[in-house]
């Protein structure tokens, strides 16, 4: 009987190619859409899941209750004691930030940027698979690396090189102690270099000194595996290690959090955060378009399977006649279903595979159809095989449910069910598509709004050099040689890029401050250029000098920070206020400027005088940034000669805080284009079905004297009130959604009508183009032929 079916299903489909093919590429499109976005959306979740015990591993993340702030880090002692004092936690480690060093090998030399060091039992705690060495002793040695494959490769040309030297920043050798896989990519911890943290203390003055109130470490714990891990233990622990952290003697007024390990790829939007993580709003988005698209695809399906319904009435009406029961028809329509899903899967397979290597790109991931994977291949033939039952179902039930008598008389019509029902499948699509189109247009005029937002310094030609190597110990020639080249001459150091700035801290105090709160100022380092070279605008007063001895004993406060300290503008040059112990002047006040992403806003900033490096900022000329750059080449190889030439350019850096919200517009314009494609075919399809229904009626009034362009206007308007209702639908739905997604920028636009507007005249003006071919075709056909028969 199955093989029956399955003929019959297939004659079926020969018999109306036209409609088979739209049924096929529609539900193929779907099926894509969802598979690919299933796919980024499996990478997204599967971070860190790789470890073993990683249910067990928790991050320890710092709060800040009275300023709503929330760290990433936290102190350099805490991991020891926590290990040592609650016996609820089996091993606990800490890992520094990513460095930046030249890492050498013979002449082979780069600078890298994925050094961190981390306490011995690093490889313990994470499950990162090691090619040569072992785990347990691999960071024992304060002198030893452990590096990835691809490090290996790069520098040896093999991955046998225990014992082999590797020279850091022209001055310290270390042997290789252990070579690892390369991290994957699916790990929110991406380094090619592990240090022990040994090393860094006999440096480090919150390791040697066991700093209490510095945050500058991640910490991981891992729980024994008794330990219930519920909301209310986990929150026991917390407790325990603030107060751990209390009874040394600390004067910051601090929280602790313990972060899911894998929570932590798109559950973080943390100060001093490890950067490249994912946004959890993101994920839940792309899943409810997903479900939202295979819905489109299935309604186009069901749809005209319906609309198709009085072509087969006859055959339902005589095969009832013969003896068919309905459970033997139902079975025969659900067959034709799945057959469709089954060609659409393999349509849908041959179309990933064409647009899988542009989707990685869109989306930020290197992702791969593995045809040996049995999750992979399983996945999408259970997504295929439930949406050819599910887009079968209804078809299946309404037309077995046919009487033969009625349909064997010819007095068959859809009737007003048929019709409500098509018309109800017509208002979900273009609810989606509608939906789909106001969202892309929110996150285009987001995106844009970033673009031009006024960050409170300009951005444009401005690039940046990191101060390595000899750079700052030869300070006074560098600036000679940049001062005397017209190319380089507008040049400023500063300690932080205002992109990643993340220096922060509670010590600063003024009158009249009320000794229990602790706000927290941000800070960054400047020098007498700042102002000319950032345009920055001062409010009262004025930037530093070129004496910076002098400048010791004054600072620069942004807006904020009088605002926090409720010090009037007028009066505030002049002001001594504390910082770090250590009484200054108030010199001047900025204009608040934004040196973190727009999704947080400005908090108090103050900006002291640079005595220590960080980075080089030259502003070029415009239209002659290459010969700037060759200029600037030719100064580091002679003030920094060890030193490979690295530069970046700080507006390029700015759009790469962004790259999500690039990324979720791109695909979002992908799926909104594939959702209307989807639709529109299924419209096609019914205006193709209306008109061949309805040639008859056209032909008679075309007799009596209708226009074809009153007859286009006739088919065309069966569709606006639908289109109408789905507006109606979509509006509230889309406002509320993306309304969520812009809360989660401090500084964004507002929703204002227009976006509803053109979105609802796009699915409009779409709808009628769709139609208008079958509704042209019917409307200039001679009205002899369509009325031959009567």
């Amino acid at each position: 009987m199955l093989t029956n079916y399955i003929k019959v299903a297939i004659r079926n489909l020969l018999r109306q190619k036209g409609f088979s093919f739209i049924n096929i590429l529609g539900l193929a499109l779907g099926i894509t859409c969802t598979a690919l976005i299933g796919m980024w959306v499996n990478d997204e979740l599967s971070y860190d899941k790789f470890h073993n015990d990683f249910d067990r591993i928790y991050r320890v993340t710092a709060t800040l209750p009275e300023m709503k702030v929330h760290a990433a880090v936290s102190s350099a002692p805490l991991a020891i004691a926590v290990k040592a004092e609650l016996p609820e936690v089996e091993d606990a480690v800490r890992i520094s930030g990513l460095n930046r060093d030249l890492i050498q090998v013979g002449d082979v030399k780069f600078e890298e940027k994925g050094v961190i060091y981390a306490d011995s039992n690093f490889f313990n705690l994470f499950t990162f698979p090691f090619i040569k060495g072992s785990k347990e002793t691999a960071l024992q040695n304060p002198e030893g690396v452990v590096i990835t494959e691809e490090m290996a490769l790069k520098y040896f040309g093999s991955t046998d090189v225990l014992e082999k030297t590797i020279r850091k920043n022209d001055k310290d050798n270390f042997t290789v102690t252990g070579v690892i896989a390369n991290v994957p990519d699916n790990s929110h911890l991406q380094f090619d270099f592990v240090q022990p943290m040994r090393f860094l203390a006999r440096t480090n003055k919150d390791l040697k000194n066991n700093i209490w109130d510095n945050f500058n470490y991640y910490t991981y714990i891992k729980l024994n595996d008794k330990v219930q891990r519920s909301a209310s233990a986990l929150a026991d622990i917390e407790k325990k290690m603030q107060a751990i952290y209390k009874k040394n003697e600390t004067v910051l007024k601090v929280s602790f959090v313990l972060q899911p390990l894998t929570k932590v790829h798109l559950y973080s939007n943390f100060l001093a955060d490890i950067p490249g993580h994912g946004n959890a709003q993101n994920v839940y988005i792309f899943m409810v378009v997903a479900v939202f698209i295979l819905v489109v695809a299935c309604l186009n399906f069901m749809n005209l399977a319906t609309a198709r319904a009085a072509r087969r009435a006859k055959e339902v009406g005589l095969r009832k006649v013969v003896g068919a029961i309905r459970p033997h028809l139902m079975g025969q329509f659900l067959a034709e279903s799945l057959v469709v899903a089954l060609l659409s899967l393999v349509l849908a397979l041959l179309i990933i595979y064409l647009v899988l290597p542009y989707f990685n790109t869109l989306g930020g991931k290197n992702l791969a159809l593995d045809f040996t994977n049995v999750k992979i291949i399983g996945g999408l033939l259970g997504i295929t095989v439930i949406t050819g039952l599910l887009a079968g179902s209804y078809p299946a039930l309404y037309l077995s449910g046919f009487v033969p008598a009625t349909v064997l008389k010819g007095n068959f019509s859809g009737g007003k069910s048929g019709g409500l029902f098509r018309n109800t499948m017509v208002v979900i699509q273009f609810a989606v598509s509608i939906s789909l189109i106001v969202g892309t247009t929110i996150v285009y005029r987001q995106l844009k709004y970033i673009q031009q937002l006024n960050l409170g310094y300009d951005k444009e030609n401005l690039l940046y050099l990191p101060m390595t190597g000899e750079m700052w110990s030869k300070y006074d020639a560098l600036r000679a040689s940049l001062g005397n080249n017209r190319l380089t001459s507008q040049y400023s150091f500063i300690s932080d890029l205002p992109t990643t700035s993340s220096g922060a801290t509670i010590s600063v105090e003024w009158k009249g401050k009320d000794p229990n709160t602790q706000p927290l100022f941000y800070n960054i380092a400047i020098d007498e250029n700042f102002e000319e070279v950032f345009k920055a605008t001062f409010l009262e007063g004025h930037g530093y000098g070129e004496n910076a001895k002098a400048d010791s004993v004054n600072i620069v406060l942004n807006e904020t920070a009088l605002k926090t300290m409720d010090m009037p503008l007028a009066s505030a040059v002049g002001t001594k206020i504390t910082v770090w112990g250590q009484e200054r002047t108030i010199i001047g006040v900025v204009k608040d400027f934004n040196f973190k992403p727009v999704q947080e806003t400005i908090g108090p900033m103050f900006l002291n005088r640079n005595t220590w490096g960080g980075y080089a900022i030259i502003r070029t000329l415009p239209g002659e940034t290459e010969s700037a750059i060759a200029a600037l080449e030719q100064i580091c190889k002679t003030i920094n000669p060890s030193y490979p030439f690295n530069y970046s350019f700080l507006d390029q850096d700015i759009a790469n805080l962004y790259k999500a919200e690039q990324r979720l517009g791109s695909l979002f314009n992908v799926f909104a284009v594939l959702a209307i494609v989807i639709s529109c075919l299924g419209l096609y399809g019914l205006s193709a079905y209306l008109a061949e229904r309805r040639t008859r009626e056209l032909g008679i009034r075309k007799v009596l004297g209708a226009s074809g362009f009153q007859l286009v206007y006739l088919l065309s308007a069966t569709f606006t009130r639908p289109i109408l209702i789905a507006t109606a639908i979509a509006i509230p739905l889309a406002w509320y959604g993306m309304s969520q997604w812009l809360d989660g920028f401090a500084y964004h636009v507002t929703i204002d009508w227009s976006i509803f507007l053109i979105a609802f005249l796009s699915a409009l003006i779409i709808a009628w183009l769709t139609v208008s071919f079958e509704s042209i075709k019917a409307a200039t056909t001679n009205p002899v032929k369509s009325l031959r028969s009567e």
